[in-house]
């Protein structure tokens, strides 16, 4: 019977059947999951998943195939599962379901989750939005302009409305924060049309999502594990990729110091890590280091799960202590390459080549490195991972929709608000703007009035009165023409 050593969850069994497990004190040093297409790395998700559930740790995790949302139900009675239970000989086995909150960032299959604009700030948004670094520094003054007139940025209208905004006082603002081009501009207003329809209004907008919410247990002390419906968002890599690095950015913005807890309070696992870092900016790469390298004294554990080692960056992969590889496939010299790289990164077991091995393991077989207490990496360990006690495969229509509306917090994030912004304070400044207008057109027609009757009373004018009067009326007409433009394209109340 495996010996599971207490305060940590156990992944599975080694080749000499000794037990395989990741201190709970060590999680918040982060982890990697990787291994090709079919070869179990969504398996070792789910069970990793679980034994933090048991262990009271809540985990959110981003669900691409749909298959993890089947934590919420139990695992069926399958002899290959009690097979592997008997293999690596684990104790009590059986079926069990878990505490799960569904969210979906389109709302569909879970609780919306949204972020007013402001919150996402200038950095991932142009990332959303595939900016180039002229546009990118447009948007930045756009928030700046934002911040310094207190223009809330909650949706997209308020988004589109100051640009306008923008583009209207482009000549003072290039003055102050550098050129703010009218094709900069139109070039953001395109690509927000492109984000609304990808589904970015959805997520950008109220109520926005309380990030101590995905820190929840039950009243048995199991955590409550986050599963986000991605399987629609994957079709817009980078708005995927852009939006989880808001919430992790979120977490480390609203969560206190705790230091070195004995448990972590939240595990957050990045599937599909390469969309998080596909294309990046360095600028992007060097706040997610350091997000990751900070985030740890918050409590908050980052597992990244992706095919391919390398694909997520050196600076961040530095930071992985927990390892789990599964299967590589080494057809190409490019391949081969891949695989003695992720060999290397493990520290060696006498007992086999890992280079050797990464190509050789089985469905459910992955190498394993976790961290020792004092943070020494142990020797890698050909690991048979445990079978999950929940549901392989994902969850019916009908119980998607159930435990939707059985969640408590479905009332306060279900239904969409629309408080007062920076749409509406600029309709109505510029409506402000109007009845000035209208009030100088007033004024002058009055002055025309009485001119007209001046020269009733005398028609005859010096050269330098018919100048002057001439004078005002272009003037006026002019100030009252311009006011009006600045009100046209979308200032305006729809």
């Amino acid at each position: 019977m495996l010996e599971i050593r207490e305060g940590s969850i156990l992944l599975g069994a080694d080749h000499k059947g000794a037990a395989v497990s990741l201190p709970l004190k060590m999680c918040n040093r982060h982890g990697l999951i990787a291994g090709a297409t079919g070869t179990g790395k969504t398996v070792s998700v789910q069970i990793m998943a679980e034994a933090f559930s048991r262990a009271g740790v809540p985990v959110f995790v981003s669900d691409v195939k749909g298959d993890l949302a089947g934590l919420a139900r139990e695992g069926a009675d399958k002899d290959f599962l009690h097979k592997r239970a008997t293999d690596i000989q684990l104790p009590d086995y059986g079926p069990e379901e878990f505490p799960v909150r569904l969210w979906d960032f389109y709302g569909e299959g879970g609780l919306p989750i949204r972020a007013t604009v402001t919150e996402v700030g200038p950095l991932l948004l142009a990332r959303m939005l595939d900016l180039n670094d002229t546009q990118e520094g447009v948007l930045a003054i756009t928030f700046r302009v934002a911040d310094d007139d207190g223009l809330p940025l909650l949706d997209l209208k308020d988004l589109r409305a100051l640009l306008h905004y923008v583009s209207e006082r482009r000549a003072e603002l290039s003055a102050m924060y550098g050129n703010v081009s009218p094709a900069s501009v139109a070039a953001i207003q395109r690509r927000l049309i492109q984000l609304e329809d990808q589904g970015g209004a959805l997520f950008l907008g109220e109520p926005a999502l309380d990030v101590r919410d995905l820190i929840r247990t039950t009243r048995d002390g199991r955590g409550v594990l986050n599963v986000l419906k991605a399987d629609k968002l994957m079709m817009a890599p980078r708005l995927y990729g852009a939006f989880l690095l808001w919430l992790l950015s979120e977490l480390f913005e609203e969560l206190p110091e705790i230091g070195d807890p004995e448990k972590p309070k939240l595990v957050f696992v990045f599937d599909e890590a390469h969309l998080l870092f596909d294309g990046a900016s360095r600028a992007l790469l060097e706040k997610v280091e350091q997000v990751c390298r900070l985030i740890r004294s918050k409590g908050v554990g980052v597992f990244f799960a992706t095919q391919d080692p390398g694909d997520v960056p050196d600076d961040i992969a530095g930071q992985l202590g927990t390892k789990v590889q599964h299967a590589l496939r080494a057809f190409t010299p490019a391949q081969q390459k891949r695989v003695r790289a992720a060999a290397d990164g493990f520290r060696p077991n006498p007992d086999f080549s890992t280079k050797d091995i990464i190509t050789e393991l089985g469905v459910g077989e992955a190498l394993v490195s976790t961290l020792q207490k004092k943070g020494v990496p142990t020797p890698v360990a050909r690991t048979m991972i445990r079978p999950p006690a929940s549901r392989l495969g994902p969850l019916t229509a009908t119980e998607r929709k159930a435990i939707i509306r059985e969640d408590e917090l479905s009332t306060q994030y279900a239904k969409a608000m629309d408080s007062e912004s920076a749409h509406e304070l600029l309709a109505e400044r510029a409506d402000r703007m109007a009845m000035e207008a209208e009030k100088a057109e007033s004024k002058a027609a009055q002055s025309k009035r009485k001119t007209t009757t001046r020269k009733r009373r005398s028609s005859r004018m010096t050269v330098t009165e018919r100048a002057i009067n001439t004078a005002t009326r272009t003037a006026t007409s002019t100030v009252v023409g311009a006011l009006l433009r600045g009100l046209l394209g979308g200032l305006k109340r729809r």
